[in-house]
């Protein structure tokens, strides 16, 4: 055995380290030392090649968010590093560990105007939560070990590690390589509230006649819903969500209200927020969508505050209780302070509050997902899926057409991570790619990705690496020939003057067809739920395209456009 490795081969051996066993990226000039690594050792790691390296993070983006680990991604200098970089900010600014890997050029070249020369580290800086390109191959276990402490403690977020051509090929002492257990899967070294803080929690909820839970993302990235659910069921509390709360509770909970804010909430679950006099945020951070732009809670609202981020709490609202801890932790501690009390404690008939809540929602709901007409309602495509899919089943969305009516109407039945959406930049083109790392980070579930036709068009290329990968998924495309949030709001916003929003219809079962993607274009509602659920059956990469209704002319979950 060699007494040192190269830069290339101590990446390898560090990423074997963290049990890291899936990679994806696409190959460029700057990489061929990593990936002569790669082919040449013993390692535990499967590389996937991927058509485009945004679609490379968002795979590894998908993965993480499915198994709590670390997802991994690369790609090479210049352009491929610019293309990652979409994908970092979104898993840090959603709060999941991702890393970029990127190669870089020589370090002895930097200045000379080499081809694909960039300051990968200034642009990094802004989209992460750890960054450094590597200036000596001696740093890089160190520095490794350092990105995945970043990612998976306190609150999860990117990381991007730069390597040069040429320290890929300078050697690294193998007794610097060695990693931390605790540092393979997130949340790690979670944090508990500090003394008094719960006590403060739970008499200010106990206090409050008419309270509801609003739970963003990191009750799901904490593993807290178990203790949720003993919560909200004992008090009997409305529990509400943001769309990357779903999963928080399972949506067939009694005290399961569904979503609020502006995007994927309705007019009836808003109710549970406006007319609340005392809301308890966990695990959200009161942005703009969950809180309809600060609508409700109203200024001087009661507010208690629980997430494991500092600097989100009092960021909107001033928190009459702050609790800064890991969401499992806390909630354990305020059931167990509910279990030493006994049973005289308040509870709020969130329950019953719920059940009429529904009963209007689903009512108009129904009406609309049972119409005949066309273009396809998406309403009775989210109702078809209801009806046909495995409750095991992950589901994706890209954050147009397809996103509000699933948030809004679908009701899942499974607490946990099983709706994946990239709520906090919006990037279309998504759902294609962050779906191939779902069904490799959870190969025995069912994966379903909805997207727009206009997100069709980002990264369809992608198809290509489903069919090679013989993945078991399912696409649905929403076809209405626009880019279609825009077109509503420029409808809704600007007095319906449409400007560049319409593209031409392209048929995209045929272009997933040419892919070898087994696929089917419906047009007539009565057809719809055969298709289906032949798609979903079939043991390999399916896609429906549905000729739906255009959203401008729908009734779309979105507060402003609703009615």
């Amino acid at each position: 055995m060699s007494n040192t490795l190269t830069g290339a081969e101590a990446v390898i051996r560090m990423l074997d380290a963290h049990k890291v066993r899936h990679v994806f990226g696409l190959c460029g000039d700057t990489s061929l030392p990593l990936y002569d690594a790669m082919r040449g050792m013993e390692h535990g790691i499967h590389h996937v090649l991927t058509r485009d390296e945004r679609s490379a993070t968002y795979m590894a983006d998908g993965y993480s968010r499915v198994t709590g680990r670390p997802g991994v991604c690369e790609g090479p200098s210049g352009g491929g590093a610019t293309y990652i970089l979409p994908g970092l900010i979104e898993a840090s600014e959603s709060s999941y560990a991702v890393l970029g890997i990127t190669t870089d050029i020589s370090v002895g070249t930097y200045g000379k105007y080499p081809l694909t020369e960039v300051d990968q580290e200034a642009l990094m800086r802004p989209v992460t939560k750890w960054n450094t390109v590597i200036k000596q191959s001696a740093h890089i276990p160190r520095m490794m070990r350092a990105a995945f402490r970043a990612m998976t403690t306190g609150r999860p977020g990117a990381a991007h590690l730069g390597l040069p051509y040429d320290i890929q090929y300078d050697p690294v002492d193998p007794g610097d390589v060695w990693a931390d257990p605790n540092h393979q899967s997130y949340p790690a070294y979670r944090a508990a509230p500090a003394p008094g803080a719960v006590e403060a929690a739970t008499d200010a909820i106990l206090s409050a006649k008419s309270p509801v839970i609003v739970c963003g993302g990191g009750v799901v990235i904490a593993g807290a819903m178990e203790e949720l659910d003993r919560l909200a069921t004992r008090l009997d509390i409305p529990v509400a969500t943001s769309i990357s709360g779903q999963g928080s509770l399972a949506e067939t909970h009694a005290c399961a209200v569904g979503v609020v804010g502006s995007n994927g909430g309705t007019d009836d679950t808003w109710e549970a927020m406006a007319e609340a006099d005392l809301v308890v945020f966990m695990g959200c951070r009161a942005g703009s969508t969950t809180t309809a732009r600060w609508e409700a809670p109203k200024p001087g609202s009661r507010v208690v505050h629980f997430d494991c981020d500092p600097m989100v709490i009092g960021a909107n609202y001033e928190a009459e209780v702050g609790v800064v801890a890991d969401l499992k932790l806390a909630l354990s501690e305020v059931n167990a302070l509910l279990d030493k009390r006994g049973q005289g404690h308040a509870t709020f008939g969130g329950a019953a509050a719920v059940e009429e809540i529904k009963r209007r929602k689903f009512t108009q709901f129904h009406q609309l997902a049972s119409s005949d007409a066309t273009p396809i309602r998406p309403e009775r495509v989210i109702a078809t899926l209801q009806r046909v899919l495995p409750e095991a089943a992950t589901i994706l969305s890209d954050p147009g057409t397809s996103c509000p009516y699933f948030s809004a109407y679908y009701q899942l039945p499974k607490a946990g991570r099983h709706f994946i959406t990239n709520r906090a930049h919006g990037a279309l083109g998504y759902a294609m790619s962050a779906a191939l790392g779902a069904w490799f980070g959870r190969p025995g579930s069912k994966v379903v990705a909805m997207m727009g036709d206009g997100s069709f068009g980002f990264t369809c290329g992608e198809l290509e690496t489903v069919c090679r990968a013989g993945a078991d998924i399912t696409y649905i495309v929403f076809s209405n020939s626009s880019f279609g949030w825009i077109k509503a709001s420029q409808k809704d916003d600007k007095g319906a003057r449409y400007h560049n929003v319409d593209f031409n219809r392209v048929d995209q079962a045929a272009v997933a067809a040419a892919y070898g993607v087994l696929s089917w274009k419906v047009a007539a509602p009565d057809e719809l739920e055969t298709v289906l659920r032949r798609a979903i059956a079939h043991d390999g990469p399916t896609l429906v395209d549905v000729l739906t209704q255009p959203l401008e002319e729908s009734n779309a979950p979105v507060r402003r456009w609703m009615g």
